[in-house]
């Protein structure tokens, strides 16, 4: 196999996006220096394998600096990086955020995801190719801009949603704002556009005090002081006396399950990875958030960011990792630029480094961004994104506490997980274990979104029923025809389900799932068919293609879908239907990973629940 770098030079527009994220090379980019880099390259050496890691930043910088990945800033990166151009090529052609056409300086990302159709989307990208021409095309009249359509950008509570993603602002400096008629029709306005955050709507029952978000809306995101006044850091104190063994079996005792959707014993795993003889050890935050419907953990990091240092630095201490990564959805600028603040103030404060607090353990947080890749929730994908590859899934075992990260043990847990941490060592484990039902410890966070009158993030001890929840978001407007549980990977109750439970346990016997806790309502003026469609397309667009079950099953799946709301079947509607069991039963039991075995869950809740597809659609 050729790994000879291609003759594209970069130019120095090119170069000095690099350059700010790498560093200044030793010397020029020519001659003798270019045929010693090839040749490591093809030897794969250790300078290869340490650098590795850099690509995906590397790939960033370039987009963000350029607007586009083009062929002579990608060698330029591969370079400087010794990573093999073809395999470079692959990692940037896998992720939505990048591109390698030109492209113009703006783009519009506007999300007609479930609950931004809700919402109206579908209007505004009519409104956008009625004025400007189909999406992906340079805009007319409205300078060096374009639009796209997107899956869901996490702003479900503030629904219609888009993204502005701007060549030369800076890496984390894109800016996320309202879809209003007078925001879509200034595509291309100033090279920066003001920031308008989403309006903070949170609830408890009752209008108690909340615990996993006492802090959002109250301290100030920016101010490390604010933080520690409002009982910041007391947990790592905590935890640093009782000493690691002791505060894994606090996680124990507070029986602590995933908030990710696979509700794995937290202390189980610390415990695993704390255990592990081969060194180093590594805890990764899993951020990138991208299930549609929830945007929890992005309210966490854009108002309360210190809490999930402090948690990271928690999990860090106690499974004997001396480094962690926060991985963030691409599409979560605000939530970026303020967990970086919190990294360096904490790390300015000597709560992150070498000797953290001045007890004798050391413990650092690099933040690296996603871009644009649903499967890389997954946490083998994840890994791979980190390391600089294209983010498919593994095959377990081993598992990530025996070979994770680098081939290291490693744990990992989403947002909302680690910061239950917080309140764990704060009130003791068996304190926290006396919250929510034996089965389901604990408050959760609920995702609000869709026809409820006040859509937002919704705290609640865990045996909540679904009216009380919905009645916590101001009710359903209009008349309620169905609800979506967990996300496009779970699946549809309706109105006669509302005084299910909302438990782990009582999920398991009812057959339905409470995912990452989303929550979203669809009254009758709603046509779920739309929603469903959507949704397998969803599946369609963001599998990753390493396995046929997923590959080649999501497409089946729309395609037979698409045949039913036609009325064009194969057969009959019920031999049509039993296809549609048939794809799914085969990717729930022969995908790789969680996005094959799941994609068929809201499709086939809405045949079996909804009857959605029972009458011929003209």
């Amino acid at each position: 196999m050729d790994l000879h770098l291609s003759t594209a030079a970069p130019n120095e527009e090119e170069r000095a996006a690099v350059d700010d994220l790498l560093g200044e090379p030793a010397s020029g980019w020519h001659g003798a220096e270019r045929d010693e880099v090839t040749h490591r390259v093809a030897r794969g050496g250790r300078a290869a394998r340490d650098q590795r890691h850099l690509l995906l930043p590397a790939l960033h910088a370039l987009q963000a600096g350029i607007g586009w990945i083009s062929e002579g800033g990608l060698n330029y990166v591969c370079e400087r990086l010794t990573v093999p151009p073809a395999e470079a090529y692959g990692v940037a052609t896998f992720y939505a955020m990048f591109s390698v056409e030109p492209q113009p300086a703006t783009v519009v990302h506007v999300c007609d995801d479930l609950a931004c159709r809700v919402a109206g989307s579908e209007a505004i990208c009519a409104h956008l190719g009625a004025a400007y021409g189909p999406q992906g095309a340079k805009a007319e009249g409205a300078g060096d801009a374009t639009w796209s359509r997107s899956p869901c950008l996490g702003l479900c509570d503030a629904a219609p949603a888009v993204l502005y993603q701007q060549a030369g602002v800076g890496a984390a400096d894109f800016v996320t704002t309202l879809a209003d008629a007078e925001t879509t029709a200034a595509l291309g306005r100033g090279a920066r556009i003001a920031a308008t955050p989403a309006p903070l709507v949170i609830g408890t029952k009752g209008g108690g005090e909340p615990r996993l978000l006492r802090r959002v809306g109250v301290v100030d995101p920016a101010s490390f002081d604010d933080y520690h006044a409002h009982g910041g850091y007391l947990a790592l104190r905590r935890a640093t006396e009782l000493g690691a063994a002791d505060t894994i079996a606090e996680i124990t005792e507070a029986k602590l399950l995933g908030r990710g959707g696979a509700a794995f014993p937290t202390g189980v795993k610390w415990k695993a990875v704390a255990e592990q003889p081969v060194h180093p050890h590594y805890f990764i935050c899993n951020a990138d958030e991208s299930e549609p419907g929830t945007f929890k953990d992005r309210i966490v990091m854009e108002h309360d960011p210190f809490a999930v240092v402090e948690a990271l630095t928690i999990a860090g201490f106690a499974t004997g990792a001396a480094t962690g990564y926060i991985y963030i959805r691409g599409e979560y600028p605000l939530a970026t630029r303020r967990l970086e603040h919190a990294i360096a103030e904490a790390r300015h404060r000597g709560y992150l480094g070498a000797d953290v607090m001045g007890e004798g353990f050391a413990f650092d947080i690099e933040l690296r961004r996603g871009a644009g890749a649903y499967i890389c929730g997954e946490e083998t994908a994840l890994f791979n994104s980190l390391e600089g590859k294209r983010g498919e899934p593994r095959n377990k075992p081993p598992f990530p506490v025996q070979r994770g990260l680098f081939g290291k043990p490693t744990g990992i847990n989403n947002v909302e997980t680690l910061i239950n941490v917080l309140e764990i060592l704060t009130m003791g484990g068996a304190a926290y274990a006396q919250i929510g039902t034996e089965g389901s410890t604990g408050p959760r966070l609920f995702c609000l979104s869709g026809n409820v009158g006040r859509p937002g993030l919704y705290e609640a001890d865990f045996g909540i029923t679904l009216r009380e929840l919905l009645e916590l978001a101001g009710g359903v407007t209009g008349e309620l025809r169905a609800i979506l549980l967990g996300g496009a990977a779970g699946g549809f109750v309706t109105p006669d389900d509302l005084d299910i439970k909302m438990t782990f346990e009582d999920a398991r016997i009812g057959g339905y799932t409470l995912g990452s806790g989303v929550v979203m309502a669809f009254n009758t003026e709603v046509d779920l068919v739309d929603i469903v469609l959507r949704i397998a397309r969803f599946f369609r667009d963001e599998s990753c293609g390493q396995c046929v079950p997923c590959r080649v099953g999501t497409v089946r799946q729309e395609e037979a879908l698409q045949r039913l709301v036609s009325d064009r079947t194969l057969g009959s509607r019920a031999d049509e239907l039993a296809l549609l069991n048939d794809i799914a039963r085969v990717m729930t039991d022969a995908s790789i990973c969680g996005l094959g075995q799941t994609a068929a869950s809201a499709v086939q809740s809405a045949v079996s629940r909804l009857n959605l597809f029972e009458e011929t659609r003209a």
